[in-house]
């Protein structure tokens, strides 16, 4: 599950045709500010009227069990919910469920239902609808899981019409998060063109290439959200486009915004910015020479000045990084890694000589075309490496190319990308497992296994931090790649507009967006 997006400071997501989840240039989360621009102290909400939103492509599905595209989950995030939902810290709250319990041993989990939640067809929900949703992503009746982690599932109860309990094969502590999984309605089949959820909007209509509509859930469980009757998603991928419409009042929000157009726009919007929890990054191809050699991995890492690169590709707006986490992630996220690597040219060299490359090499550096925040990475960094004696040839590339070819062919030298955030540390830094089927950085560490294996099944929370956290000490130990930065996410809004949240996975909440008086 692939996304990938940015482009001058997450702007351009513009090219997100297909993106899968797993690579992105935008997240979305982390603390919030609202900078002197724009900013005004809180005023009164107002209930009612429409907000246009710009989006940069069209939903994969509108069935959420077939949805892979972040795209489609930055919409329909408010049409569905499951029985646990992330607040804009990353926390799961109970949603559709009321209250859970999981067993000593991890294995099994408890869920009691909310009252009064009702399907946007006006059936209240029961235990069935979940066994049902749960079943048809373990694959229940076809034998081929919608959802990969639901193939732990080993059954679904319902004890009464307000319980359920999942029983999991083996302990998997991370599973927690796949609980957030669209509850649907059993019995109903026609998801993927008039999509039933139990979120605070409703589905409308999807216009392909053109917008995506939705409207107040009048029947929404919690009280006063949301404040909108009607929300357009419209889908434009030219980020020029998106600007201009802004500008012309014809749109009211513009989320990833790049930073060095805000200055054109000046104090006629209101801004929100924080981090993502986002990491992007150059990899080094570890199956092919001379990238093989964890030297002349560190020796790239001491010639790439990130520093310059936050300066100069993200105008200063980017929190640098030494490891595959983002400080989003407090609880999880190592300090000091950002530091291993200080750029030292006479180190590089140094390195590049004891690996038997003194006159240095020649390589070529892979990178989406469309993604300019990653192709105007490249060039910065091809001009760092060629102190050291590395030459450095940008090819860009077509991002459907980049994920056939490189992404699942891993055929390239070096690669310059953004790996979305997840609510679950598991799920970040399970990229690199040797048996992960997508570590397209061809990382093989035994000891790395032994760390992902032992923290997906550790029940003591601060333990299996600690696990996490040792596991990023040793992908900055063997420079398996260059961990760039998180850079800010900027959303630009009409002035009247108030109360949009971050979060640290790719979403547009908007039940709590408002006009203010």
């Amino acid at each position: 599950m692939l996304t990938e997006r940015l482009r001058r400071t997450p702007l351009l997501l513009a090219a997100l045709l297909l993106s899968v989840t797993v690579l992105s240039a935008c997240g979305s989360g982390g603390p919030a500010k609202t900078p002197a621009t724009g900013a005004e102290a809180a005023k009164e909400p107002i209930q009612g009227g429409s907000v246009v939103v710009a989006v940069p492509q069209d939903p994969d599905y509108l069935d959420p069990h077939l949805a892979v595209a972040s795209g489609t989950q930055e919409m329909m995030f408010n049409v569905f919910e499951g029985l646990l939902k992330p607040n804009e810290k990353g926390e799961l709250q109970p949603a559709v469920a009321q209250e859970y319990k999981v067993s000593p041993d991890g294995l099994t989990y408890t869920f009691t239902l909310r009252d009064g939640v009702k399907f946007h067809n006006g059936k209240t929900v029961a235990a069935e609808d979940v066994k049902f949703s749960y079943e048809r992503l373990m694959g229940k009746e076809t034998g081929k899981p919608l959802s990969s982690a639901f193939a732990n599932v080993e059954a679904v109860d319902t004890p009464d019409a307000k319980t359920v309990t999942v029983k999991l094969k083996k302990n998997d502590v991370s599973f927690m998060s796949n609980f957030t999984a669209a509850i649907l309605p059993k019995g109903y089949d026609n998801q993927n063109k008039a999509p039933i959820g139990t979120g605070p909007f409703k589905f409308v209509e999807f216009q392909p290439n053109q917008k995506l509509v939705i409207e107040k859930n009048k029947d929404y469980y919690v009280k006063g959200v949301p404040y909108l009757d009607k929300v357009e998603f419209r889908i434009m991928p030219d980020a020029e486009a998106s600007l201009l419409a802004l500008k012309s009042g014809d749109i009211d929000m513009y989320p990833r915004i790049g930073n060095e157009r805000i200055a054109e726009l000046g104090d006629q919007f209101r801004y929100v910015e924080g981090m993502q929890n986002m990491v992007q990054l150059m990899t080094m191809n570890i199956a092919r020479k001379p990238f093989d050699d964890p030297r002349v991995r560190q020796a790239i890492n001491y010639a790439v000045d990130t520093d310059e690169i936050i300066k100069v590709v993200a105008d200063g707006k980017g929190t640098k990084l030494g490891s595959n986490m983002s400080p989003v992630m407090q609880k999880y996220f190592q300090e000091g890694l950002e530091s291993t690597y200080n750029v030292n040219v006479d180190k590089a060299k140094s390195l590049l000589a004891e690996a038997g490359l003194k006159d240095g090499f020649s390589t070529t550096i892979s990178v989406p075309s469309n993604y300019k925040f990653h192709v105007d990475t490249a060039q910065v960094i091809a001009q760092q490496l060629a102190k050291v004696g590395i030459t450095a040839k940008i090819e860009m590339v077509e991002w459907a190319v980049w994920l056939d070819r490189i992404y699942k062919g891993r055929d390239y030298d070096m690669t310059i990308i953004g790996l979305t955030g997840k609510l679950d540390p598991h799920e970040v830094l399970v990229r690199y497992a040797s048996d992960y089927k997508s570590n397209f950085y061809n990382y093989n560490n035994p000891e790395y296994d032994k760390l992902i294996k032992a923290a997906q099944v550790e029940l003591d929370d601060a333990k299996r931090a600690q696990l996490y956290k040792d596991a990023q000490k040793l992908l900055t130990k063997d420079a398996v790649a260059v961990y760039i930065m998180d850079p800010n996410f900027t959303v630009a809004m009409k002035k009247e507009l108030d109360g949009y949240k971050l979060y640290p996975i790719y979403v547009q909440d908007m039940s709590t967006i408002h006009r203010v008086k």
